[in-house]
């Protein structure tokens, strides 16, 4: 074993959270080292975000190959699948080169020596290795959760880490969860020629987000052929030759494939939290408002203290926690929860929230009006083809902003404008002010603050005021 080496700061992770601390924490000058069993960049570079927005970008080129006729373009033929999945894997693997790995030629990358686990509370062994750190950084992150079904343990399975390395696309394919996940590979496999259905205990179609967003999601998943089954239980499952029998509440389900996206479970092994006294369940690592555990020189940062297992976030927490390990001054800190963290999910269309969702704002009782406009009565929409979806604003009477969900075409996209809002408290009057570029789909946040005018003028009171000044 080498004589233990010293660092300001020790990454354990080197996922989007343990990227963000490596790369910043270089570039102020401190002496970095950053733990990684396996690949840079996580789940999210290599069998998360990136990889399978690629696939949903082959799915949709397909998709519209397909469609031409509703462009008014006629192509000869019909579109073969050859090797997406291949092609997929050719994108992670350039993203994840030299491109990358240059952010942290002044970091220590202990990678490929095995997991770390704590010595003691400013140490920690990796393989015949043991390193220091004045500040450390977890950041493992969370892997798929698998639920216990009867039978799951004899049946074969796919899970978003091994579902890449798939070189075919099945006949047919059975989902269990209708989250962000289980939703977007499904339409990607079946424009790539899956018989899709998914399975899931939910209510609704992506279960934190908006009820109305759901069913919108869901009526174009079933025009495309998708069986989207809610509410639903899974009994038992089996294998029966080539064939995963799936018993549920509904009927007999038969698949090539199965897949499950029904939630993450932190990795905490081996880390040994317990011998340095890290306050933990089966869930999350327990942080403050700070993203300290309870040791105070040690934070949790990302989906492994479970606060918002979204990459955007973890990112952000990871620069959050690197500033206040080195603020000097206790209580002064950057608090994660004065930070709005919205989500998106890639599908056609696309669902983004951020805030308050009209559900919540009911049950917290807070007062508030619902403003809504529709795809379909927008030009430009209608011109892309793209007339399915809205943007729903929840705000005060005075236009104080507590929350959007947008489901359409650049749903994605449009959200910033309203995470601004909420976080900075934007009101709707100055976003009516601002000038939107005509016919962005943009505009349709304008037409929201624009809806939110109107009403006022439609007042008794004002109405009557006009004319009087008229």
């Amino acid at each position: 074993m080498n004589k233990s080496e010293i660092y300001d700061i020790l990454v354990i992770g080197m996922g989007p959270a343990g990227m963000a601390v490596s790369a910043m924490g270089s570039a102020m000058g401190l002496r970095v080292a950053a733990v990684e069993h396996n690949k840079i960049g996580g789940e999210c570079l290599n069998v998360g975000c990136i990889p399978s927005k690629a696939l949903l970008k082959a799915g949709e080129v397909r998709y519209i190959a397909e469609h031409l006729g509703a462009y008014g373009i006629k192509a000869g033929g019909k579109s073969v699948v050859k090797n997406p999945l291949g092609l997929v894997r050719e994108k992670v693997a350039d993203i994840s080169g030299p491109k990358t790995l240059k952010m942290f030629e002044k970091v220590d990358v202990i990678k490929g020596q095995g997991m770390a686990e704590f010595v003691d509370p400013h140490t920690v062994r990796v393989g015949e290795r043991t390193v220091r750190g004045k500040k450390i950084f977890i950041a493992t992150g969370t892997e798929p959760y698998i639920p216990p079904i009867p039978g799951i343990e004899t049946v074969p399975y796919l899970t978003n880490v091994d579902i890449f390395r798939e070189d075919v696309i099945p006949p047919t394919m059975t989902i269990i969860g209708g989250g962000a996940i289980g939703s977007e590979m499904a339409q990607a496999f079946s424009r790539l020629g899956s018989k899709v259905t998914i399975v899931h205990r939910d209510e609704h179609l992506i279960p934190t987000g908006d009820r109305e967003g759901a069913a919108v999601l869901q009526e174009k998943f079933e025009s495309e052929g998708i069986t989207v089954l809610n509410s639903a239980a899974i009994q038992k499952v089996e294998k029966s030759g080539k064939t995963i029998k799936i018993h549920t509440d509904r009927g007999l389900i038969k698949t090539d494939k199965l897949f499950i996206a029904a939630g993450r479970k932190p990795v905490l092994e081996p880390l040994n939290l317990e011998k340095v006294g890290i306050r933990h369940d089966t869930k999350r690592i327990f942080v403050d408002k700070y993203l300290r555990t309870s040791v105070r020189h040690i934070f949790a940062v990302g989906d492994v203290n479970g606060i918002a297992l979204y990459s955007h976030a973890a990112m952000h927490q990871g620069m959050l926690a690197l500033m206040n390990a080195l603020n000097p001054v206790p209580f002064t800190g950057f608090r994660w929860d004065r930070y709005i963290v919205p989500w998106s999910v890639f599908t056609k269309p696309e669902f983004a929230h951020a805030g308050l969702t009209e559900e919540q704002a009911r049950e917290k009782g807070i007062r508030h009006i619902v403003i809504r406009e529709k795809y379909e009565s927008y030009g430009r929409t209608i011109a892309d083809g793209a007339p399915e979806g809205f943007v729903k604003v929840i705000a005060t009477k005075r236009g104080r902003v507590l929350g959007a969900t947008i489901v359409g075409e650049s749903a994605s996209e449009l959200i910033h404008e309203w995470i601004m809002a909420i976080q900075e408290g934007i009101g709707l009057a100055k976003i009516m002010m601002m000038q939107h570029s005509f016919p962005t789909i943009s505009l349709l946040n304008k037409r929201i603050a624009e809806s939110w005018m109107m009403g006022k003028m439609a007042s008794p009171l004002v109405q009557k005021l006009v004319k009087i000044l008229a």
